[in-house]
């Protein structure tokens, strides 16, 4: 009788104990995120700016910065070209890129891996500033690719004026897809070989192992890998902004870089949170789409 007492006030000594202890974290946790998301929210319904009137009569203007955004015709095109870098740098790019070499290094020995690893993954762990000044140099007009061009006997290309979606892409694909091939690396090593060899035995190729076996186990994998580098990519400023400035004109200008814009260089700060919502909104989005399409649950 006297055990069953004590049990209780123990269990809750511990909770106590348990509280107390996550009590930094929870202050920590409340400044630096549930703060900022909670202003970020209240700031998107203001006039707030940094110079002008705006600046000294803050209030709140409801549903303003939407219908002023949604009007925009250059914010359109940037949720155009968030789309368009996203598929192709994302998606098509390190993702599946990323599959592929890890698919076609898995049965190399273990140097060859090693090597072409710390290749691939050289470009990952170099700061996003240095791989854009490196491919701001790499495709200049006196660069490497135009003089690779020069051997051939074509002319120069300003790749930055005439292709500058394509740069910014390739560029995002050579720096991000050692992420996805270390992932998918980690999962193709997990899937038990006599799987494999039981489906060779049984007369299956090479191409139904793959769709029928392979990626099928990987499944859960490639839907979080696609989540992450999805909302990854999406929030890719420093490498298109030190390449192009969200130019020529509007046409690199993914929804970060006219966010930016739009705070900081127009100094409306109001609608430039709005902007952030969009974009917080797109990747919630695009996780749904994963998971529903991928039928996998997180």
């Amino acid at each position: 009788m006297e055990q069953g007492i004590q049990q209780p006030k123990k269990k809750l000594s511990d909770n106590v104990k348990s509280i107390f202890f996550l009590f930094p974290s929870w202050i920590l946790l409340l400044i630096f995120f549930i703060g900022p998301m909670i202003l970020t929210v209240i700031f998107s319904f203001s006039n707030l700016a940094l110079t002008g009137t705006n600046a000294s009569q803050f209030q709140f203007i409801g549903f303003d910065n939407f219908v002023q955004m949604f009007q925009d015709p250059n914010f359109r095109i940037s949720i155009w070209n968030t789309i368009v870098f996203v598929f192709f740098s994302a998606v098509i790019g390190q993702c599946f890129l990323g599959f592929l070499i890890a698919f076609l290094m898995r049965e190399k020995n273990t140097a060859f891996r090693r090597v072409i690893g710390l290749i691939i993954i050289a470009a990952w762990v170099t700061p996003e500033v240095v791989v854009s000044f490196c491919w701001v140099a790499f495709l200049g007009e006196t660069g490497t690719a135009n003089w690779l061009l020069g051997l051939l006997n074509i002319e120069p290309i300003a790749w930055l004026f005439t292709f500058p979606m394509i740069s910014v892409i390739i560029a995002n694909v050579w720096r991000g897809t050692a992420f996805s091939m270390m992932v998918f690396q980690s999962a193709l090593d997990d899937i038990p070989k006599e799987v494999e060899e039981a489906a060779v035995m049984d007369g299956a190729s090479r191409w139904q192992i793959v769709t029928k076996i392979t990626i099928p186990m990987v499944k859960g994998t490639i839907a979080t890998n696609l989540m992450l580098v999805t909302l990854q990519t999406l929030g890719v400023f420093t490498l298109i902004y030190t390449m192009t400035g969200g130019g020529p004109g509007v046409s690199t200008a993914t929804l970060p870089v006219f966010m930016y814009q739009q705070a900081f260089v127009s100094y409306q700060l109001g609608y430039g949170t709005a902007i952030s919502l969009v974009l917080l909104a797109i990747g919630a989005i695009a996780s749904l789409i994963y998971m529903k399409t991928l039928k996998v649950k997180v």
